[in-house]
C-alpha cells in the first residue's frame, strides 16, 4: 500500500478540491476518491465540471477540465476523525504554500474540518467564506464520502454547482 496519494495539480487552475486527507481505498489504488461509495466523480460530473463521470483510474484527467486535487494531510486513514490536531498544524505550512505556488482560483476544501483546523475558526458556513487561504478564494463543499449521508446527492450536487458557476465555468440555470 502506498504511504500517500500524489496530487494531481497544476499551475493556474480554475478549482483545486481539497481534501482532509486520502482514504485508505483511495491510497492503495493509487487513485484519488476510489472507494466504491464515494460520490465525488458522480457529484462533480452532476454539478457540471466534467463532461461525463470521470473514473477513479483515470483521475488525472481532471487537469484537462482546469481542475485539480489534493489534501491537507497526506498520511491515509480509514477515517478522517484518526487524524490529529497536531498533524493539520504540521500540515498547514506546507499546504498554504502549496496553493500559493500553484495559485489555483478557488480552493474547494471537502467538508468543513480541513478548512476549520487551517483558519482556526469554528464558525464556518458552506460555500464561499470572507478570506482567502494561499491567495485562492475558498469554497467550503459537503464531503462526498460515503460515510456523510448527512447530504443526499441532490445536495451535493446543488453545492457544488454552486461553485462551479462562481468559478466561471458555466452559466447561471434559468
Amino acid at each position: 500500500m502506498a504511504d500517500t496519494l500524489p496530487d494531481i495539480i497544476a499551475e493556474r487552475l480554475a478549482v483545486v478540491f481539497c481534501g482532509i486527507n486520502p482514504g485508505m481505498t483511495a491510497a492503495a489504488e493509487g487513485h484519488h476518491f476510489a472507494g466504491r461509495n464515494n460520490r465525488f466523480w458522480r457529484v462533480l460530473h452532476l454539478a457540471g465540471f466534467t463532461p461525463a463521470e470521470i473514473r477513479p483510474q483515470d483521475d488525472r484527467t481532471i487537469l484537462r477540465h482546469g481542475y485539480g486535487l489534493t489534501a491537507v494531510v497526506d498520511r491515509p486513514t480509514a477515517r478522517a476523525d484518526q487524524l490529529s490536531a497536531q498533524e493539520f498544524i504540521a500540515a498547514a505550512t506546507h499546504f498554504e504554500q502549496k496553493i500559493e505556488r500553484y495559485a489555483p482560483r478557488f480552493v474547494g476544501f471537502l467538508g468543513k474540518a480541513a478548512y476549520a483546523a487551517l483558519s482556526g475558526r469554528r464558525d464556518i458556513a458552506w460555500g464561499p467564506q470572507p478570506t482567502a487561504f494561499g491567495n485562492a478564494a475558498v469554497w467550503v463543499l459537503p464531503n462526498p464520502s460515503g460515510r456523510n449521508r448527512a447530504f443526499t446527492l441532490d445536495q451535493l450536487v446543488t453545492a457544488y454547482h454552486q461553485l462551479y458557476l462562481a468559478a466561471g465555468q458555466g452559466r447561471p440555470s434559468v
